[in-house]
């Protein structure tokens, strides 16, 4: 069976996230050691406005998902290893990453582009840090068609910034603006009808062109840390393909081969996340499970609004990994 790995977003963030992990699981623990007494104490005991800050919120996720991926690696790998596989036509492999936005990041330091936790922990940091200094604005959840969103975006831009900047499923789409675009949208879907809108608690354009200043920073922090070429198909929020096709797939990953895989995480910043392509690409590519990794299981539903037949699990805390590898153990087969 093959699976991919898909790695939690901002958004996903909830007072006490990780701790169960934490509790219960050395490889957690050694993270969450890793990242320092003042993320722990934000991840554990956060307030929902102190968690909804962007330099916080980020580097929070970002170590409670890596924390729960390598959790999840170590059963994993046991797994396999108690299962004899030599003739086993439903052999277990993690075929793919993915992750939505801010969790793109952690699917670079499974997939070797990112050499390690401590690293991308840095990197996460700065990346919050910018994106919360960057131009303020906001975001609105729509629920409806995806050409009826995008229609009352283009009525109610005026001379405004307002674009749809996630494509979460057939039927949701977050736009993102100034608040002024973003108030005359919410007036148009109303008076279009066939669309909802909800008023996110953000304080920032996320993926829109206000994010622009970040780029130039972000592209100079990812060259100079030397990212490898990706052992295992990761799929770009901003192409929706594996970043090795997407570059180009050099055979020798060379300083150019970096330059480029810089460059397209840098623009990632301020480009649409097309959730919804990169479910259809996965589904495509033969995927047969998707683990969601990190908070919450959000992930998981908007798999289930694009490919209603795809089998999804989650890991958060202890019930949520011993239920996913309960799953996973009955789909492999053991002598």
């Amino acid at each position: 069976m093959k699976i991919a790995l898909l790695f939690a977003g901002q958004g996903a963030q909830y007072s006490g996230m990780g701790k169960d992990l934490c509790d219960n699981y050395p490889e957690a623990r050694r993270i969450f050691d890793m990242a320092g007494e003042e993320i722990e104490g934000w991840c554990f005991e956060g307030t929902k406005e102190m968690l909804r800050q962007t330099e916080i919120t980020q580097p929070s996720i970002y170590t409670v998902t890596m924390a729960a991926y390598y959790t999840f690696m170590k059963e994993y790998q046991s797994l396999r290893q108690a299962q004899n596989f030599t003739d086993c036509a439903d052999k277990l492999e993690i075929a793919a990453l993915a992750g939505f936005s801010l969790g793109e990041y952690a699917a670079l330091v499974a997939g070797d582009v990112i050499k390690d936790f401590k690293t991308g922990l840095e990197i996460v940091k700065k990346r919050g840090k910018w994106m919360s200094e960057a131009g303020k604005g906001g975001m609105v959840a729509a629920m409806g068609k995806r050409e009826d969103v995008l229609r009352a975006v283009e009525i109610a831009r005026v001379d405004g910034v307002l674009e749809g900047v996630n494509f979460n499923s057939p039927t949701q789409t977050v736009v993102a603006g100034d608040k002024e675009a973003l108030l005359r949208f919410m007036e148009v879907a109303k008076d279009l009808g066939g669309v909802k809108t909800v008023l996110l608690s953000v304080g920032n354009a996320f993926h829109s062109p206000l994010m622009a200043p970040v780029e130039p920073m972000l592209k100079e922090l990812l060259t100079d840390a030397c990212l490898n070429r990706p052992s295992l198909p990761i799929y770009s929020n901003v192409t929706t393909k594996d970043m090795a096709e997407t570059i180009g797939g050099e055979e020798e990953f060379d300083d150019k081969g970096r330059e480029l895989l810089a460059g397209l995480m840098a623009r990632q910043v301020k480009s649409p996340v097309y959730w919804q392509e990169i479910i259809t690409n996965l589904s495509g590519a033969g995927i047969e499970a998707m683990v969601e990794i990190g908070p919450g299981n959000t992930l998981c539903g908007l798999v289930r609004k694009t490919n209603h037949e795809m089998l999804t699990m989650n890991v958060e805390d202890k019930e949520s990994l011993e239920k996913t590898m309960a799953i996973l153990k009955e789909r492999s087969c053991a002598k």
